[in-house]
């Protein structure tokens, strides 16, 4: 009994002594961003308090992302092109569905997010890095959104070292629908990468700033284009809760077989909050977002901005700006805004789905297969701009209802147009008559309807 009585006594010390060690490191830990009000800001978490499944080693989440869209140009196979957001019109569509977490345990750290629905479609299609070589890296990691595991020193306000596939900052949106202002995103956006897969260091000198470094096998790709691998990083500065500006840049050798040409990008955003009565039954608060990018690519017969007739300039410039309104104590809210981008050699342009097929010309990879494929040659222009608005009802921090109308332009026949991407009656399973091709339009109106869910 006496033996039993120590044991339990000796148990019960060292818990105590665990516990307070425990609340010391929390104490002492430093926190970047800490106090700063971040809700507001277009592609974060607007959660205001902490998450439901939250224990001390784990947190979980799950997100679900349901839409219907309606576009008006009745594509017979209700096919949606040029959308990472998007795949199909006139029908209920199971975006995304992520269920996953964060894990710690004494710094050691890791996330994982899974991912099911169309975006598992949808986002790897557009990476070519995967026709490199095998093992089908596009279903292998289709079904992961996010998968990493690192170590987080205290030093300063913390250290991270991580390594696996993460989230891309480039062109502000958030990749998960729940943390954004609108649904369908602008050109600078949708054209920008949503992932990379490689090794990122992050460091926070103090409370306001992040600094983070990226050696990734390249632009939105599971695998190596070529024999280099993409770097890059990001600046973050909040200097208070109103403020946060950012700038990610980005160098890398991502033309499939053309070890020689380079990509460079720079990508820049300004988000002010301007209004903040967050208890006001009126207008409650009020933001603007901004994101200016350029970027080239050079060698191998492209001349960046300065091309002539024997390597055509290739290059990317776009921006856009949003601003959005919140009322009745942010349970409601209003948004409008939009964008241009400029892509001549399209080499960031989502190709169109259907006959013009996104696979790899075999005999040359700046070039896509298919009976009437999308042209991506240096020196072929892309250029489009867009504007939508949208209305969200927000009962709660974990649901959204958002009602969206969307306008799209391009330069050249590019949208899914009345006889669709697919064949005379929309269906895989129909011959393609000699005389038949995809119907592109340059125009598009579109409404959206989702249900965003986060718990």
């Amino acid at each position: 009994m006496k033996k039993t009585i120590t044991i339990l006594a000796a148990m019960i010390a060292q818990a105590t002594v665990f516990a307070q060690e425990s609340v010391k490191d929390t104490l002492t830990e430093k926190v970047p961003f800490e106090g700063q009000d971040q809700t507001w800001q277009n592609g974060a978490d607007r959660r205001t308090s902490p998450p439901v499944l939250a224990t001390k080693y784990f947190t979980g989440s799950v997100m679900i992302d349901v839409n219907y869209t309606h576009s008006f140009n009745n594509p017979n196979d209700n096919t949606v092109v040029g959308s990472t957001a998007l795949a199909r019109n006139n029908e209920f569509q199971l975006s995304s569905a992520n269920i996953g977490g964060d894990f710690y345990y004494e710094g050691a750290r890791g996330r994982i997010m899974t991912q099911f629905g169309t975006r598992s479609t949808v986002v790897p299609r557009n990476d070519y890095s995967v026709y490199r070589g095998q093992y089908q890296l596009d279903n292998v990691y289709r079904y992961l959104s996010e998968a990493y595991a690192g170590y987080h020193f205290k030093k300063w306000y913390g250290i991270n070292v991580d390594a696996g596939m993460f989230m891309s900052y480039i062109g502000l949106n958030s990749y998960y629908q729940v943390e954004n202002w609108e649904y369908q995103a602008s050109f600078t956006s949708d054209n920008t990468p949503w992932f990379f897969n490689g090794v990122r260091v992050q460091v926070f000198p103090n409370k306001h700033l992040k600094l983070e470094g990226w050696i990734i096998n390249g632009w939105q790709s599971y695998g190596k284009f070529n024999s280099m691998p993409g770097f890059g990083g990001n600046i973050t500065w909040c200097p208070n809760e109103a403020v946060k500006l950012l700038t990610n840049d980005y160098y890398g050798t991502d033309a499939a077989g053309l070890k020689n040409r380079i990509r460079f990008h720079s990508d820049n955003s300004l988000l002010v909050r301007y209004y903040n009565q967050p208890k006001a039954k009126g207008i409650s608060r009020a933001a603007f977002s901004t994101t200016f990018d350029l970027g080239f690519e050079k060698g191998d017969g492209v001349g960046g901005f300065n091309g002539d007739a024997n390597n055509p300039s290739q290059y990317f410039l776009s921006g856009m700006v949003y601003n959005r309104v919140w009322f009745n104590q942010n349970k409601m809210a209003w948004t409008i805004g939009g964008g241009y981008m400029t892509n001549p050699g399209r080499y960031l342009v989502l190709y169109p789905t259907g006959d013009a097929s996104p696979l790899p010309n075999p005999t040359n990879p700046t070039q896509t297969a298919g009976t009437h494929p999308f042209s991506a040659n240096p020196g072929d222009e892309f250029k489009g701009w867009d504007c939508s608005t949208n209305f969200d009802y927000m009962p709660n921090q974990s649901i959204t209802f958002r009602a969206e109308f969307v306008h799209r332009e391009a330069n050249v026949p590019y949208f899914a147009g009345s006889g669709g991407v697919t064949s005379p009656t929309g269906y895989t399973t129909t011959p393609l008559p000699s005389d038949w091709k995809p119907d592109l339009v340059k125009m598009e109106n579109r409404i959206i309807f989702a249900i965003l869910f986060r718990i």
